[in-house]
């Protein structure tokens, strides 16, 4: 019977380590952000400053539910926001840590304002200003009705 439960604890154990983690918005929030002056650029901007919490899923495989925006005519940048595209980080309406830069393997299909649950790997960006803070790395979407 131990070497029976030591068995189902291992392969849950296992699973748990490649299942992804469901994170929320409130998550993402905290993070505070200063003026940091980017000689490349010559200018300031505001540069994150990740709490611990956020820290920790780096790299992790995350899902998070949100709003689907494609604002690039070329269809290079997809982007998944806290709200629809009217109240979106880019019309004034909440801060960075709203809005997510997201990587697919592949062009997605999806459409502006389509609610979407999006699983990435999360990587953090502190220093390229050619990109968002918060970056999902080879997404998956499913279309949430």
């Amino acid at each position: 019977m131990k070497n029976k439960t030591i068995v189902i604890f291992i392969f849950f154990s296992g699973f748990m380590c490649f299942s992804q983690k469901e994170i929320s918005w409130k998550d993402l929030s905290k993070v505070t952000f200063k003026e940091h002056y980017f000689p490349a650029y010559d200018r300031a901007f505001l540069k994150p400053e990740f709490s611990e919490s956020v820290k920790a899923l780096e790299g992790k495989l995350v899902s998070i539910t949100g709003y689907f925006l494609d604002i690039d005519p070329e269809g290079r940048l997809f982007i998944l926001s806290k709200g629809p595209m009217s109240s979106c980080f880019f019309c004034g309406v909440g801060g960075p840590e709203t809005a997510i830069e997201l990587q697919f393997t592949s062009r997605p299909s999806f459409k502006t304002d389509d609610i979407l649950k999006i699983t990435g790997k999360l990587k953090l960006n502190a220093e390229d200003v050619d990109h968002f803070n918060y970056i999902l790395v080879g997404c998956k979407g499913q279309l949430i009705n």
